[in-house]
């Protein structure tokens, strides 16, 4: 039983960890927005950013540090910034 029980708690961990990717990509999507930007299309490619990548950032996959450090450049945005609105 206790395996059983290592499996839950590993998987209520992925849980909550997906949820907040989830809140950061409908964050990047407010900032976007914000920014004028109708859809994320356009923001990508304005930006020399892959679209599919940044399409996937937005609805919540799993996404680099890197990448999406630079998108906070791109909006001239700290990660205390963009973390305080999350």
């Amino acid at each position: 039983m206790k395996q059983d029980d290592n499996k839950v708690q590993v998987t209520n961990k992925q849980n909550g960890e997906d949820e907040i990717i989830k809140k950061i990509g409908e964050r990047l999507k407010q900032i976007r927005k914000e920014a004028g930007y109708k859809n994320y299309e356009n923001f990508a490619f304005e930006n020399d950013i892959n679209r599919v990548q940044y399409g996937r950032m937005e609805s919540g996959k799993n996404f680099t540090m890197k990448s999406l450090l630079r998108i906070l450049a791109i909006h001239k945005m700290s990660l205390k910034e963009f973390f305080n609105k999350l």
